[in-house]
């Protein structure tokens, strides 16, 4: 089944917030310092998916073209305001905390590599192996973080599982359309670009500044437009040296 993986993902999200919201009696110390080290972990992931671009100038003007979008369709305030609509709904005692939770953690369980590849995988060759990696991660950081922020930390599971389960049903498609090198070249850039978000993220946890992180996500977008841009260009090089 092409989406096993995707709802294994959300499965484990969910099940790691009703696990922390159990938890939480655990010491206040013990949670700011647990939660200090899950951020610091995302900034060292965050990091990681950087240093993969292969050309940083399609990084550069990914995060500048994808924040002034992101900024004019205003995605942080609709984002938090659909945290905050969720809030009333489920009547919470801790104004803030749902919508910070929910936006918190569907920005760090959507934006990366293995959310990606492993729906790919989930679709192309019906390997979950990826997203089973990704949901015993997620498990454990929904965990954690429900522990401190709250039962909001589980609805982030929907926006996962819709944007995981549409890469993996439209996996077919884009396999027949996109050529495996351009698809390679992608994945490359949007994961670096990706990576720049997460480690916003981290810092965001740190509580070091507020990053709008969801104003930017329009970047990833654009990482893909200028790495296809830039394939076609390559080609149309290779054909000029060709006639020559």
């Amino acid at each position: 089944m092409v989406l096993t993986g995707t709802i294994v993902n959300g499965v484990c999200i969910a099940a790691g917030t009703l696990l922390g919201k159990l938890l939480h009696r655990i010491p206040e110390k013990v949670k700011t310092t647990v939660m200090q080290g899950i951020s610091l972990a995302v900034i060292v992931l965050g990091l990681q998916m950087a240093f993969k671009t292969e050309q940083l100038l399609i990084v550069i003007f990914s995060l500048v073209i994808g924040s002034v979008l992101g900024e004019w369709w205003k995605l942080d305030d609709n984002l938090n305001a659909l945290g905050h609509w969720i809030e009333r709904k489920v009547g919470s005692k801790n104004e803030g905390n749902v919508a910070k939770g929910f936006v918190t953690a569907t920005l760090i369980f959507v934006i990366g590599a293995m959310a990606i590849i492993g729906a790919l995988d989930s679709g192309l060759r019906a390997d979950h192996r990826v997203l089973y990696t990704k949901s015993i991660l997620d498990g454990f950081t929904s965990l954690i973080l429900a522990s401190t922020l709250g039962i909001g930390v589980m609805f982030s599971a929907i926006p996962v599982m819709l944007y995981q389960g549409s890469i993996a049903l439209f996996a077919t498609q884009i396999e027949r359309f996109i050529p495996e090198a351009l698809l390679d070249i992608m994945i490359v850039e949007m994961t670096a670009t990706g990576g720049v978000l997460i480690t916003a993220i981290g810092i965001n946890l740190l509580g070091l500044m507020h990053i709008r992180v969801a104003n930017m996500l329009p970047a990833i977008l654009v990482a893909v437009i200028l790495a296809t841009g830039t394939y076609l260009w390559q080609q149309y090089d290779i054909i000029k040296l060709f006639l020559q």
